[in-house]
C-alpha cells in the first residue's frame, strides 16, 4: 500500500490505522482478515451492479474475483468524512494474471458500526483495463 500521495485525511488516527490494516487485507488478499472487519449483515455494491447481501456472499464473491489478477495495491490519495462513514479516493495498481500492470482510479464508500464493524462498502471504478485482452 502506498500513503505518500495522501493529500487529505480526516480520519482519527485511530481509524486510520484500522483502515489501513482493513486495505492491507485486500492487497495481500487475505479473504479470513478481511471478513473480520465485516459485520455478518454488510452490504457490497461495485458500480451498477445489485448489491450482495451479507458477510458470506461477499467474501465468497471476492475470493472469486480475486483469482482474477494476481496482486492489488492501494495508492491513497484522499479520505474525506468522519471515523463511521467515509470515502476513499485511490488509484489501485493492479498486476494481471498476464503480468501486464494496469493503474486504475477508484472512488470506495464505507460505513461502520458502533462495533466498528463495516456494514456498507459502495465501490466505483471502471476496471475494464484489468480484464483488457493484451494486444
Amino acid at each position: 500500500m502506498k500513503t505518500d500521495k495522501l493529500r487529505i485525511n480526516q480520519l482519527s488516527p485511530k481509524t486510520y490505522e484500522w483502515y489501513l490494516a482493513y486495505l492491507q487485507a485486500i492487497d495481500t488478499k487475505n479473504i479470513e482478515v478481511y471478513g473480520s472487519f465485516l459485520a455478518d449483515d454488510c452490504v457490497m455494491q461495485s458500480n451498477n451492479n445489485s448489491p450482495v447481501r451479507g458477510k458470506s456472499a461477499i467474501l465468497q464473491g471476492l475470493s472469486d474475483y480475486w483469482t482474477t489478477f494476481d496482486s492489488l495495491e492501494h495508492d491513497l490519495l484522499n479520505i474525506y468524512g468522519s471515523d463511521s462513514s467515509f470515502v476513499l479516493e485511490a488509484l489501485n495498481h493492479y498486476k494481471r494474471n498476464d503480468g501486464k500492470v494496469v493503474t486504475i482510479p477508484a472512488v470506495a464508500i464505507t460505513d461502520r458500526n458502533q462495533a466498528l464493524s463495516v456494514t456498507s462498502i459502495r465501490l466505483y471504478t471502471d476496471t475494464t483495463p484489468l480484464f483488457a485482452a493484451t494486444t
